[in-house]
């Protein structure tokens, strides 16, 4: 079963992207508010996939995709953000994300981003 850690200041959100992930049979193996505790985290477990949010307190989306790319170059990062600015999204895929989806999502589109990622496993 792959595995994937989910990355989101907002509890909310997290718990919304656990349930989803649960459906199609992957092993939520952590999960973080802020890039900080993830780069640490992914450091650990290595998880298959990573979902991201751009915007976060101690150490930012963006920041945190260069630091998990430099330990992995195949990590495989799925953005999930509010911004809407499409130069953020481009450095976001530039610095190594493999996909990108805007909140608010549904839970068709979470679902089918987490499939398409999940067929590069």
């Amino acid at each position: 079963m792959p595995s994937i850690m989910i990355v989101d200041d907002s509890n909310v959100i997290r718990n919304r992207i656990t349930r989803s992930s649960e459906k199609i049979k992957l092993d939520v193996v952590a999960t973080a508010p802020n890039g900080r505790d993830a780069v640490i985290l992914y450091d650990v477990l290595r998880p298959d996939l990573v979902t991201m949010d751009l915007t976060m307190p101690e150490v930012d989306g963006l920041t945190c995709i260069q630091e998990i790319i430099e330990l992995n170059p195949d990590a495989n990062i799925l953005v999930i953000s509010a911004l809407t600015d499409k130069a953020t999204g481009i450095r976001a895929l530039e610095y190594g994300a493999r996909g990108f989806i805007y909140k608010p999502f549904t839970d068709d589109e979470l679902f089918d981003a987490l499939q398409e990622m999940c067929e590069d496993l």
